[in-house]
């Protein structure tokens, strides 16, 4: 079986003239070129690539010379709109790219990295506290008991284990970078207790 190859005559046929093309993007070109502007938001890259697309579609189909109309304009911003709409439904379709700058700030979930900083800090932050407020956080925090559980614990009141933990996590504030405990809203103070 062989195979016939195309003379280059027939090959020019089936194309459009390079000198119509010429004049036909001198004509309609900067017409074009706004028409696309309005239809991508004005991205002029995206705009001159459609421009130059709907240009190599007139040039894969010599037969919408022949069409009807007058001029070339309708054809040339039908087969634009088309493009400009397929290549918006293009990029809606894939997912977001995203940059290196996001890549090169974002932790790895993988990596352990960061939260065995974290605890090395904390536990530095721990040490360095007065001990009976280390005594108290450790049996709330680390342990996971109770106030009441904490209390009995170590001998002592609930108020004064409520108190140790508040002037400990307050410490903690200081000694951590970042750190901040929540603050719950203003304390009501009754009238004796409020400063004269």
């Amino acid at each position: 079986m062989t195979t016939a190859l195309t003379p280059p005559t027939a090959a020019a046929a089936t194309t459009t003239d390079e000198w119509a093309l010429k004049e036909l993007q001198r004509e309609h070109g900067p017409a074009l070129h706004s028409f696309l502007l309005g239809l991508t938001g004005g991205d002029r890259q995206r705009a001159e690539d459609l421009v130059q697309e709907t240009l190599v579609r007139a040039w894969l189909h010599p037969e919408a010379f022949d069409s009807p109309y007058e001029s070339m304009r309708p054809w040339l911003f039908t087969v634009a709109r088309r493009l400009a709409i397929d290549a918006r439904r293009s990029r809606l379709s894939r997912p977001t790219e995203i940059g290196d700058e996001l890549l090169a700030v974002t932790a790895d979930p993988a990596d352990a990295t960061e939260s065995a900083v974290a605890a090395l800090d904390v536990r530095a932050a721990v040490r360095g506290l007065r001990p009976e407020h280390r005594a108290v956080l450790v049996r709330l925090y680390f342990h996971g008991l109770t106030v009441n559980e904490a209390a009995a614990d170590l001998g002592i009141p609930a108020g004064t284990v409520k108190s140790r933990s508040h002037y400990a996590l307050r410490q903690l504030g200081h000694r951590l970078p970042g750190y901040r405990p929540r603050r719950r809203g203003p304390v009501a103070r009754s009238s004796a207790a409020a400063p004269q």
